[in-house]
């Protein structure tokens, strides 16, 4: 049996915004890890140029004692 035209119609707008809906909540969650992944290399980058910081204090203090 064939759908009459407007059952099919109303099928795809149902579909439709289902999809839209689907599709709203996804990008919703790709946008918070995204905003989470940017944190965590903020906080990397901070860790790095802390080492840095503690690497060249370190040397420092080499050099101090050596000479």
């Amino acid at each position: 049996a064939v759908a009459p035209l407007g059952q099919v119609s109303e099928l795809a707008e149902q579909l439709e915004e289902r999809l839209f809906h689907l599709y709203g909540f996804h990008n919703e969650l790709i946008q918070e890890r995204l905003q989470a992944l940017a944190e965590v290399m903020e906080r990397v980058e901070a860790a790095r140029a802390e080492l840095r910081h503690v690497c060249c204090t370190v040397e420092a203090a080499y050099r101090d004692l050596c000479l």
